[in-house]
């Protein structure tokens, strides 16, 4: 299984911005659709938004569309999660994941989750 490593989280208030970055661990994402999820406590881990591997198809739930953008550099092997307008309901342990399809987004089942970044907006 590909490993990442995500960066970019933090506190941040209702309306305010945060860039995720998800990097490739010891290997490229090249050649692999990428997708970023989140699960908060006691609940179920969601997609967030996908894209496939050549970054020109994207993927977003209802609840970020508008407000959250994918993007990808595969020269440097990293996978972007701009989000802007964030809610409290954003708040959130944010991970990426490979081995998905893209265009459903879906978490990928029997995947080992790596830590995730935090994501907390509140005021």
């Amino acid at each position: 299984q590909l490993q990442f490593v995500e960066s970019g989280g933090g506190f941040v208030q209702p309306g305010g911005s945060l860039r995720l970055s998800c990097v490739g661990f010891r290997d490229t994402l090249a050649l692999y659709a990428v997708g970023w999820f989140r699960q908060a406590p006691g609940k179920e881990r969601e997609g967030v938004a996908c894209i496939s591997s050549a970054g020109d198809g994207t993927n977003y739930a209802d609840s970020v569309r508008g407000r959250f953008t994918i993007s990808r550099d595969n020269d440097k092997s990293v996978v972007y999660l701009l989000m802007n307008n964030l809610k409290p309901e954003d708040t959130a342990v944010y991970d990426c994941a490979a081995g998905l399809i893209w265009t459903s987004c879906r978490p990928p089942p029997n995947y080992d989750w790596g830590q995730g970044t935090q994501v907390t907006v509140s005021s």
